[in-house]
Order: structure tokens, then sequence, then C-alpha cells
């Protein structure tokens, strides 16, 4: 298979692209990044991207499935309209051209407790493109919702604090369902999901991503 990679440098990003091309399933991966990642690898293409032109790069929109690990905090992005069109704008339109250069399968990370109704603005955004790139009907549309990431080396004070705060509860067998997941295991899911996945949609949702 051809995968197609938005989000690739970021934490989960970088290790689903790892996965990837460790994985013989995978012919070729193709990532969409805005400067060089430092990668070298004989499956690893390269797109250097505008995103603010993604149309510019719809050539290279081509293959059988796209993953998107794309996505900001708050803080990094400056505003709410910035991150907005971090998290929803350039997924919305990566979705539209794979649909219609017909790439047949989506894989998303989304977040827990997504929702277009939801009065919170992180998980209404989230559940919206949720709802906008099942619109587009791919033959198969794949939705992760974990809860807290564990990166590598993470410079978040607040993930720091709260996976030791998780990580205590669930030692005492308190809301283990919640427990934070590192992205190279969801790195590896996500790799998995679109190959052992019958069509239509699917929503991954935070507990089951362990057990899946």
């Amino acid at each position: 298979m051809k995968a197609l990679v938005i989000g690739a440098t970021g934490a989960t990003g970088k290790d689903l692209v790892d996965v990837l091309l460790a994985d013989t399933d995978y012919t070729e991966v193709v990532i969409f990044v805005r400067r060089p990642s430092g990668v070298a690898h004989a499956k690893l293409v390269e797109v250097i991207t505008d995103f603010e032109k993604l149309p510019d790069s719809a050539d290279h929109i081509k293959g059988d499935v796209w993953f998107s690990c794309l996505g900001t905090t708050l803080k990094a992005a400056g505003s709410k309209d910035k991150q907005w069109q971090i998290d929803y704008g350039i997924p919305a339109t990566f979705a539209e051209i794979a649909k219609r250069n017909g790439v047949p399968k989506a894989v998303l990370l989304s977040a827990y407790g997504a929702s277009a109704k939801s009065k919170v603005f992180y998980s209404r955004m989230k559940g919206k493109l949720d709802e906008y790139i099942e619109s587009l009907s791919f033959e198969q549309f794949i939705i992760f919702r974990p809860g807290l990431l564990l990166r590598k080396d993470t410079d978040r004070v607040g993930e720091r604090i709260s996976a030791g705060v998780l990580k205590f509860l669930n030692a005492l067998q308190l809301i283990k369902k919640f427990r934070p997941m590192p992205t190279f295991l969801l790195a590896q899911k996500m790799a998995k999901a679109p190959k052992v996945l019958d069509a239509g949609k699917h929503v991954i949702e935070l507990d089951a991503i362990f057990r899946f």
C-alpha cells in the first residue's frame, strides 16, 4: 500500500512514519512537510508543502490510504482561529483532495470527547472535522480518539503532571480506561487499522485502542 501522511513531524506523526517504513505491507510512504524532516529511507518520499496552498500539491495526494496526525495546542497556535485552521482547515482540505484523487481509505487522529455539539472549543472542532470527513464518504474511514498521549521527552509540564497523576490512579485500579497512551503504541494501532478493518466507518475510542 502507498500511504500519505500529514502531521508527520509531530510526536505521533513521527512514530507513525517510523512504523509505516518498517511495515512491509506499506511499499511507499509520502509525507507532506513544511521543511525537510531529515529522515532518509528508500520507501520515504517528502513533499515540501505550503499548507495554505494545498491544491498546489494535489498531484502528490494519490495513494491507498491517508493518515492525519495533524494538530496543535491553542498556546502554540496563538489564537482559536489559527488553531482551527491547523486542526480543521488543513485536514479538511487534504481530505477533499484525497477524495477527488480516488484515495479510498482515511485514518484520522481525533481526540477523546470529540463532538460537533460540544460546548468545549477543542472537542467541538475535532467533532466537526470527524463529521466533515465522514461526509466525503471514503470507502473506509477510521477515527482514533485517544486521551492523554505520552510523548517521548515531552517539554509540556502539564502533560508530565497529568501523566503522573493518571499513572498513580491506574496503579490503584482507578479510572483505568483513561490511562495515558504512548504515541508509538498509538502509531502501531493506526498503521494496523486500514489493513484489518472492513470498509465503512470505524470509531476506536480511548480504552478500545489498547485492545485493538
